[in-house]
């Protein structure tokens, strides 16, 4: 998409989509795919390569293990949808059904709150037919022998659609079939937004075009706050950066590596026969420039290797392959999605702050939000608690499994 054109080719459109990765174009796929939406869209990207986008930097896994019913259902939502992903391109013989690379995610406990607080989470995941376990520390060391358990109690394991998939693929299907359904994508970026008696109804591009909107959806990432404050508004969500590191073992584990998610907060995975993938958040994690992708290479020296090392003894000599910092879209209030329109500005519509699990939501996201923009409700997922009211009101929503 480096040669996406800057120029839009009309001067009106029913919807601006601001941000083309897998957010917005999620959005315009699903709009372009309802019979109750006959209007024009326009995919407004700033970054025609995608290069510098939270998509592209993302782990690209999916789990189920979440502490909120609708978070285990959104995920089991996209676990159905990529399998069947052809089926849902409309038969396309090009669409390949994505797999699951099924190695699970283990959440590791090594104090009573955090075993108790797994317990309750498995017993809401199982209610909702998720395949989580809870295994004791006898049985963690007896399924991965690997780890150092001197400290943990007990683990819950994924043992069903959680591991990796490749999310470049969807976002690229996303985004090809929205374009052949007659959505319009521009390399440029919205700059100006002209609002008047609560509704959005211009918007400026960095080229100078002035554009009619009927909606305007935010899906600029980590430069959502950005977006929204060009209309008056504001959001919690802000740019953090996160880390990942792919390393090579001298003595590769003699089987696959569950997505570890360590007490310290470290995580760690499978990522090829004997290559493994391993994330970290900063301490102190402070709100960075969109455009800062810096290393920290002390951190991986001071403190994410002695973890990793620990946890795993024959992770004692490790050589980095490569190295990324990405971004989270970071909500402040709750780490959670905020999706749908401003109660002030009805045609003002969010779909932000996901803050590290934006990947393996987007398919539900985007339909529940195109949904609302053709028929000005949900059809078939109530995603209602991630409306902005929660957000004027101060008010978390209560999702604790945050990575």
């Amino acid at each position: 998409m480096a040669t996406m054109p800057k120029d839009p080719n009309h001067q009106s459109y029913d919807v601006i989509i601001a941000g083309g990765a897998i957010m917005g174009s999620s959005v315009a796929w699903w709009l372009s795919q309802s019979p109750d939406f006959q209007g024009r869209i326009l995919v407004v990207e700033r970054d025609p390569s995608y290069a510098q986008c939270s998509t592209a930097h993302t782990n690209s896994c999916i789990r189920q293990q979440f502490s909120e019913a609708l978070n285990v259902k959104i995920s089991q939502f996209t676990a159905a949808f990529i399998k069947n992903l052809r089926a849902n391109m409309g038969g396309d013989p090009r669409v390949e059904d994505l797999a699951i690379q099924n190695f699970g995610y283990l959440y590791l406990a090594d104090n009573d709150a955090k075993a108790d607080a797994l317990r309750t989470a498995q017993a809401l995941q199982h209610s909702l037919g998720a395949g989580t376990l809870i295994l004791t520390h006898e049985q963690i060391a007896q399924a991965f022998p690997f780890y150092h358990l001197d400290d943990i109690i007990l683990g819950s394991h994924g043992t069903r659609d959680e591991g990796y998939w490749d999310g470049g693929a969807l976002f690229d299907w996303f985004r090809r079939k929205a374009v052949a359904a007659g959505v319009e994508y521009v390399g440029n970026e919205v700059t100006d937004i002209e609002t008047a008696q609560g509704r959005v109804i211009r918007v400026t591009l960095a080229s100078g075009h002035t554009l009619s909107c009927g909606h305007l959806v935010n899906a600029a990432g980590p430069r959502a706050n950005r977006v929204a404050r060009m209309a008056g508004l504001d959001i919690p969500v802000e740019p953090r950066k996160r880390f990942t590191w792919v390393v090579k073992a001298e003595t590769p584990l003699d089987r696959a590596l569950p997505l570890t998610i360590d007490p310290s907060g470290v995580h760690m995975r499978q990522d090829g026969p004997e290559t493994y993938m391993i994330g970290a958040t900063p301490d102190p994690d402070p709100a960075v420039d969109p455009d800062d992708f810096h290393m920290d290479h002390s951190l991986w020296e001071n403190h994410i290797w002695p973890i990793v090392a620990t946890r795993i003894p024959q992770f004692e000599t490790l050589k980095v392959v490569t190295e990324w910092a990405g971004h989270y879209a970071f909500n402040t209030l709750d780490q959670n999605a905020i999706l749908g329109p401003h109660p002030e500005m009805r045609n003002f519509h969010f779909i932000n702050g996901f803050s590290g699990h934006g990947l393996q939501q987007a398919p539900a996201m985007g339909r529940g939000l195109a949904e609302l923009i053709t028929t000005g409700r949900f059809q078939t997922m109530d995603l209602g608690p991630f409306g902005f009211d929660r957000i004027a009101a101060g008010r978390p929503f209560g999702e604790s499994a945050v990575i």
